[in-house]
């Protein structure tokens, strides 16, 4: 390998070989969408949802949007990672005491991050009715405690490192506004105890690329590599006919992962199936999750299509940073 995930071993890592020759470095699993509209009865779409594995299997947090259109998070389950038994109820909050707490009217776009033994979860939260960043922390899937939010609003697209750096939290983070943000860059923040938050900076600006030009905003939790963080993020373009999202790759710096080492001029993935350019929301590749095999290097992308559906899309770390680097821009932080 001419770069090697640092992480763990995940031998029942979902993964096909490669399904097409389109000149990108992910391709779509055959039987795409692995979750589909109406997955469950008070569901009109599940998508841009996170997994982790757990226990030998698979568990994670699907954003499911009711049939009144609002946004809430579901627990959910698998044996391969790729058939979910998600629950018909929403996730219930507690307190620090293990009181249940109301938490608001909204909640979306989870991102699932495991950190010396617990598994946080970092999601756009319903903060005064505006979007924020809020976190949370379960052990077990079972019990979810309710955290202080990361944001005052507006702030979407939050997700941690999966370790401390330099003996603190950081968290990547898309500052927005109340809206359909026509505007994005990504900056990071470093906490002590996951509660106070400060020293932010600059992470990537959009533009400078077409496909990416109108906003910008991180995706899974960074993969640690030997060479750096490799992050892979969405890019907005606004066309004649609306938004399209596309993903796209970036390495970041190991001590220093506000510094860009380096990224992807293309786009790593765009809306070109039926299921990505048709639905809710048409033309989205959002990605929100990877599981990781470090013995061989295998990545399982897990990402929303359309706003309808979750699609699972699959690479190699030598695959995708061969790609990166043969399509690196000028980058400069």
């Amino acid at each position: 390998m001419s770069i090697k995930i640092i992480g763990n071993n995940l031998p029942n890592i979902p993964f096909q070989e490669r399904t097409e020759n389109n000149g990108l470095p992910l391709w779509r699993y055959t039987e795409n969408p692995i979750i589909g509209r109406n997955a469950i009865p008070c569901a009109s779409r599940i998508f841009n949802s996170a997994v982790v594995p757990f226990g030998g299997q698979f568990a994670g947090v699907f954003r499911a949007d009711t049939k009144r259109v609002n946004p809430q998070l579901h627990r959910g389950f698998s044996e391969d990672g790729i058939h979910w038994q998600i629950d018909e109820d929403p996730i219930e909050w507690l307190d620090a005491n293990g009181n249940p707490i109301h938490d608001g009217d909204f909640a979306y776009d989870p991102r699932v991050i495991p950190i010396d033994g617990l598994y946080y979860i970092v999601w756009c939260c319903d903060f005064a009715s505006c979007p924020a960043l809020g976190l949370g922390v379960t052990s077990d899937f079972k019990t979810f405690t309710r955290l202080e939010n990361v944001t005052i609003p507006f702030n979407r697209n939050g997700v941690l490192f999966p370790r401390k750096i330099d003996g603190v939290y950081k968290i990547l983070t898309r500052p927005s506004d109340s809206g359909h943000t026509p505007f994005g860059d990504i900056f990071i923040s470093d906490s002590p105890d996951l509660t106070y938050w400060g020293r932010h900076r600059l992470v990537m600006k959009s533009g400078g690329n077409q496909w990416e030009g109108t906003k910008i905003g991180a995706g899974p939790a960074p993969i640690e590599t030997d060479k750096g963080w490799l992050l892979l993020y969405h890019g907005v373009t606004t066309t004649c006919n609306g938004y399209v999202y596309s993903m796209g790759a970036a390495l970041l710096d190991r001590d220093k992962p506000e510094k860009v080492l380096a990224r992807c001029r293309a786009y790593v993935m765009t809306p070109e199936a039926d299921y990505e350019t048709v639905g809710f929301v048409p033309n989205v590749t959002f990605p929100c999750a990877t599981l990781c095999d470090a013995a061989t290097g295998r990545i399982a992308v897990y990402y929303g299509a359309a706003d309808t559906c979750t699609a699972l899309a699959f690479t190699t770390i030598d695959e995708l940073y061969d790609y990166m680097m043969k399509n690196n821009r000028e980058v400069n932080g």
